[in-house]
């Protein structure tokens, strides 16, 4: 047998394989979507989002508690994360390029995107839940706000390191500084890119579960006060699917549709945005 002949028998045994295991993937991703779809839309009713938990045994009653709960931890760990991670990721990859210290954050930055989220949450309790005594809302967005930052701050400094450095050249022959370099050409560039690590770290966070129970905990009655425990979809959905009734199985089967209903929508939402704001 020739090497081409060879050569090509190698790349369609390749071909094959990898087709295969993508559609392993992707079965396995949408038979998971569909059970909690098909769970999850049975559940759904207005009562869901307008009451609070019922008794322990007493059927009815909703998860209006969790649903805020969940929304303000998540905002606050977003306002907090995206900030840093994005100006983390543009010192390292424009101000710090090329120094042992940018290879040094960088390096650390992988080790913390595969730490184990539990152990943030463990993290996170020792030196915020601890030492004041009590669970809350706070410490809870900043154990997911330290999950977001690494995973923004790769993201960022990727995306900017492929920005070819002669568009830079352009602006500076042009007069313009290196902050509105950055600020109007190199974001720019890079828009696409960072927008979609920020939306998988948004992503990421909204379903974790570990570092909540170590941070916010939990709470049946409404709360916005975030000082106190705080209740949030995940640890709702694992306190619930732990119980013995039925009715707070249905609870978090329905929970975790809105959760993947609402990243889904988000995502479609931002996509459209960088679609329409930067034509790519």
């Amino acid at each position: 047998m020739d090497l081409k002949r060879r050569r090509k028998i190698q790349g369609q045994i390749a071909l094959m394989l990898s087709t295969l295991a993508a559609l392993s993937g992707l079965f396995w991703l949408v038979f998971i979507i569909f059970d909690v779809l098909r769970h999850g839309i049975t559940a759904l009713n207005l009562d869901l989002f307008l009451e609070d938990p019922a008794p322990p045994g007493v059927p009815g009653g909703g998860l209006r508690n969790a649903f805020v709960g969940h929304f303000l931890i998540t905002s606050v760990a977003t306002i907090i994360g995206v900030p840093i991670g994005v100006l983390g990721g543009t010192f390292i990859a424009e101000y710090a390029r090329g120094t042992k210290f940018a290879r040094l954050v960088s390096v650390l930055s992988d080790i913390m995107v595969s730490v184990p989220s539990i152990v943030v949450g463990t993290f996170i309790y020792a030196i915020l839940v601890k030492p004041f005594g009590h669970f809350s809302g706070w410490a809870g967005a900043t154990a997911l706000a330290f999950i977001m930052i690494p995973v923004v701050l790769r993201t960022t400094e990727d995306m900017l390191k492929l920005v070819p450095w002669t568009l830079r050249e352009a602006a500076f022959a042009l007069g313009a500084s290196y902050f509105h370099v950055i600020k109007d050409v190199v974001y720019r560039a890079a828009a696409t890119g960072i927008l979609t690590g920020i939306i998988l770290a948004i992503a990421r966070v909204s379903g974790e579960t570990a570092p909540l129970l170590f941070t916010s905990f939990n709470n049946s009655y409404f709360t916005l006060d975030m000082s106190e425990p705080m209740a949030s979809l995940t640890v709702t959905i694992f306190n619930y699917a732990m119980g013995p009734y039925e009715d707070w199985h249905e609870k978090a089967w329905a929970a975790a549709f809105i959760i993947t209903v609402g990243i889904l929508i988000i995502t479609l939402i931002t996509r459209s945005i960088i679609q329409w704001r930067y034509k790519n």
